[in-house]
């Protein structure tokens, strides 16, 4: 039975992440008493909300770390048979007004990238919802290379908003980092400076780890683990 228990160290939480490796999420579920949906469409978080119940995530809602006690993001990764990661991973939501003088190390996603347990999740499309399996878990922190990376990424991209190029930036732009919009419909729009600093309305846009980012990181995790 899962426990609930608050974590008090990091491997507390590998130790539960052990505790439901191989599981389905539908027996996850189950062990939780929590309906699986038939698809993410309307439920796109499900899973990461299954995980964070499971694990005894505490942030809810709230501008913490998903484990605030220990500093410890969770991030769900959906992955193929070959272990490659199917999509790029969201981390959180651009801020678009009053950047200019942010700099990477106050920023929100710097922080929420500081340390990331990843829980692959083996999701191809085919199988169902409720019999897709729970991976081996694994804390991971940037190193030097991937720190710059992101920064050099963010660096620009937040340049091109602050300078009102918001509508010029595709998911293209970055090498380790793309801004996508993110947003239900195309209703919901939020404050932006457009092309000649004039205040406009737009997408809310989110952070994304491009899917090769995340597939060096699966690779140096389990080429490691097999050494």
């Amino acid at each position: 039975m899962l426990e609930n228990t608050p974590l008090k160290t990091a491997e507390q939480l590998l130790q539960r992440c052990q505790s439901i490796a191989g599981l389905t999420l539908g027996q996850l579920a189950g062990q939780l008493q929590i309906d699986v949906p038939a698809d993410l469409k309307r439920d796109k978080g499900w899973v990461g909300q299954l995980l964070e119940l499971a694990l005894g995530a505490e942030a809810g809602s709230q501008a913490l770390p998903d484990f605030p006690a220990l500093g410890i993001e969770l991030k769900t990764l959906p992955i193929d048979q070959q272990g490659k990661p199917l999509e790029s991973t969201y981390v959180c939501v651009a801020p678009l007004t009053g950047i200019t003088s942010q700099t990477w190390q106050q920023s929100w996603i710097c922080q929420k990238l500081q340390h990331v347990l990843w829980v692959p999740i083996l999701a191809e499309r085919q199988i169902p919802l409720a019999e897709r399996v729970i991976g081996s878990a694994f804390l991971w922190q940037p190193s030097v290379t991937e720190q710059k990376a992101l920064q050099q990424d963010w660096e620009e991209l937040m340049e091109l908003i602050t300078l009102g190029g918001i509508d010029q930036i595709r998911g293209a732009h970055g090498k380790v980092l793309q801004l996508r919009p993110k947003a239900a419909d195309s209703k919901a729009l939020t404050a932006a400076v457009g092309a000649n600093g004039e205040p406009i309305q737009t997408l809310p846009r989110g952070f994304y780890l491009k899917a090769s980012f995340t597939a060096a990181i699966l690779n140096r995790q389990f080429s490691l683990a097999k050494h």
